[in-house]
């Protein structure tokens, strides 16, 4: 039988596993009994640890909610398709799709010089490398390679590459295949780098390496804190891939009107994306990244920041959609067979976009490429890219690839040291903090009826009459709990959610509340579970000895008995898992996660009155306290308020390097509109607000 010491062993190794996981970013405001948690939900039935796991009764409740509502949405997209008759009718939806694309992405930033240097040029058997770097935003570099065909005597195609994940960007092999590939093929080709990869690490320790982890950690790190401010990192990324074509068309080398752009996995994302943000290409062919939003979210695939663009869900567009933005110019899908990127959404894509293109008279103009083997821009695939653009530019009959030399990472640094920090490039985080500044500036602070107007603006609470349905479920013994008994009702908030109640007390239950139970209770928000901090957290001890009060406990959707056990096994707490990659579909259906978990605490509360408590002291801990505020804000019947390590403010995440506050309970463009000290200023002067060890931007760490 496993014992304290081994369980403790085991929460450790876990710990270790996820911190590694993770690229060295700690867990927030993990307690030992949360890891534990997470660690026994993963315990086999029957086995000696199971009478001491969390309860979990709903693990594929968020999943399941959001594979609906995707496919609601998916089936609006293919509604307006479907509705589509005549050529008149297709060049409407272009105009609208790139409406709605600029409306997801917001407006271009200001176009300021790229102040575009040549730092070193090498030179080879039939085209040069020039090294370039220039700049997207003022002081914010961007390193980049030109591949320079030798002998030009009148203007060529030119291609923008964008590169996928990689450590080392522009110089990962396939990356420099396809640039010089294309180069040796007589295109004039600007391949770059991008944010957190390469030479643009953006969290750079005093080696010049990330601190956090290049790529992928660095896209969400930075990604996530930008929401707050009203900027998405797919903007960002788009604009640097824009400011690329700019520097692409000041060179005398490069026809305009023959100008593509490729890229493959993330550098397949830019391509997709800026189709939908810029009108100058001429063709395209973006390589393993095309397929649906409702396969990723069925196949639990979770995407970077820039993959997941605000309002995108809401707006009904999908990833064909911002290929048709640029209908009916040449586009190729390039998919594989063996790619984690399901290749039927991409099959999906490709039809819904051969519809539209006929309808435009320019059928031969859109094609799918499917590649048999593995996710990766590999030869197949980029034999396949050259057919397509040596058939829109008519340059060369021939698509095989040609003999490369790959280069030494060295020789296509733009900088000495093969990092922008070592050249004084302005960090992403900064740009987010001085913003962060900015709106603090602009905000008039709000109280009353003017500051609940802005918070349901921006979680975009909804508001529905009648009392909630709910089930009531077997009582679960021997468990730890400050009073002897709890009984367990499932209140549906909406369909599909349920937010689970445990009413305890030392009445033994087994069905509805009693309806003469009185006037005042309590209820409490947890941090990540009610039933293990039912078994931990003093402020539930000193709850329970309120015999005046009947205590209530609530874990919202997606955290405690629904917990998901989605994505990747025990990925709850890491920046890659489940926790958020329903917060990302949340800002993609431009439907916050944290105004949903505030939604489900609010229809509790109506419960709540419905069965006679009009006297509600609401507790909130950690990530809870933040649904717990808002709510507290709208209901009547909440009284009392006391919050335990409640977050201080966002702008003090926004205007931090590091942050350990997850995507989960973060609210897109909160900073244009508000902040939590003004809510608790409020709750303070009308439900006495009582705060308890506060959390800054680094949770329990602050």
């Amino acid at each position: 039988m496993s014992g304290p010491k081994q369980s403790i062993d085991r929460l450790e190794d876990l710990s270790r596993r996820s911190f590694l996981q993770t690229g060295g970013m700690s867990l927030v405001g993990l307690s030992l009994l949360e890891n534990l948690m997470i660690s026994e939900l993963a315990a086999a039935p029957g086995s000696s640890d199971q009478k001491n796991q969390a309860l979990n009764r709903f693990p594929r409740m968020v999943q399941e909610y959001f594979v609906s509502r995707v496919r609601a949405q998916e089936a609006k997209t293919i509604e307006r398709l479907d509705s589509l008759k005549t050529k008149a009718d297709a060049e409407e939806y272009v105009r609208s799709v790139q409406k709605r694309i600029r409306e997801a992405f917001g407006p271009n930033p200001e176009r300021t010089p790229l102040n575009a240097r040549i730092t070193k040029t090498t030179d080879r058997d039939t085209y040069t490398i020039e090294n370039v770097i220039f700049e997207s935003r003022p002081g914010f570099l961007v390193t980049a390679n030109l591949y320079l065909p030798k002998g030009i005597t009148e203007p060529v195609p030119g291609v923008v590459g964008t590169c996928g994940h990689s450590h080392n960007g522009k110089a990962e092999t396939a990356y420099q295949s396809f640039a010089q590939g294309l180069a040796r093929k007589g295109y004039v080709v600007l391949i770059y780098d991008p944010i957190g990869q390469g030479e643009r690490v953006q969290y750079s320790g005093d080696d010049l390496k990330s601190t956090i982890g290049a790529g992928v950690r660095e896209h969400l790190h930075g990604g996530n804190q930008q929401f707050l401010v009203g900027e998405n990192l797919a903007m960002w990324r788009a604009w640097d891939g824009i400011r690329a074509l700019d520097y692409l068309l000041t060179r005398k080398e490069v026809d305009p009107k023959r100008v593509g752009v490729t890229g493959n996995s993330g550098g397949g994302t830019m391509t997709t994306w800026l189709c939908g943000v810029e009108p100058r290409w001429t063709m395209a062919a973006p390589s393993c990244f095309v397929t649906t939003f409702r396969r990723n979210m069925e196949n639990e695939l979770p995407a970077d920041t820039e993959q997941c663009p605000p309002k995108v869900l809401a707006l009904e567009l999908d990833h064909a959609d911002f290929l048709a933005a640029q209908a009916p110019n040449p586009v190729r899908i390039l998919s594989k067979e063996r790619d984690y990127f399901d290749v039927r959404g991409a099959r999906e894509a490709y039809l819904r976009l051969k519809r539209l293109y006929k309808l435009l008279g320019k059928e031969e103009n859109v094609s799918h490429f499917v590649g048999p083997t593995y996710h990766g821009y590999s030869q197949e695939n980029r034999e396949a890219m050259y057919e397509w653009f040596n058939q829109a530019t008519g340059i060369s009959d021939e698509s095989k690839e040609p003999k490369l030399t790959i280069e030494k990472d060295e020789t296509l640094w733009c900088t000495p040291k093969g990092s922008v920090a070592d050249v004084g490039s302005k960090p992403m985080h900064v740009f987010t903090a001085e913003r962060s500044q900015e709106l603090a500036k602009q905000r008039k602070p709000k109280s009353g009826p003017a500051l609940q107007s802005a918070v349901a603006e921006t979680l975009r609470l909804k508001h529905v009459d009648g009392t909630p349905d709910y089930r009531i479920l077997r009582n679960r013994g021997g468990k730890n709990y400050p009073l002897k008994h709890s009984i367990t009702y499932a209140v549906e908030t909406e369909p599909g959610i349920q937010a689970v109640v445990y009413r305890v007390s030392d009445e033994l239950l087994y069905s509805r509340p009693p309806q003469a139970a009185g006037k005042r209770a309590t209820l409490y928000i947890p941090h990540v579970s009610s039933d293990a901090e039912l078994q931990e957290e003093p402020l539930l001890k000193k709850a329970s000895q309120d015999k005046e009060r009947v205590l209530y406990t609530c874990d919202v959707r997606g955290i405690g008995e629904s917990l998901p056990d989605t994505t990747s096994p025990n990925s709850f707490f890491t920046p890659y898992g489940s926790d958020y990659f329903y917060a990302a579909h949340a800002v993609m259906l431009d439907d916050p996660y944290l105004g949903q978990k505030t939604f489900d605490v609010l229809r509790v509360l109506d419960w709540l009155t419905a069965n006679g408590h009009s006297d509600i002291h609401l507790i909130g801990r950690g990530w809870g306290a933040l649904p717990a505020t808002f709510a507290a804000l709208f209901s009547p019947q909440v009284k009392q308020v006391t919050l335990k390590n409640a977050l201080t403010s966002f702008s003090e995440i926004a205007e931090t390097e590091h942050y350990e506050w997850p995507l989960s309970t973060l609210i897109p463009n909160v900073l244009t509109a508000f902040d939590m000290p003004e809510c608790y200023a409020e709750l303070k002067a009308t439900k006495g607000l009582t705060q308890i060890a506060p959390w800054g931007a680094k949770g329990a760490d602050s």
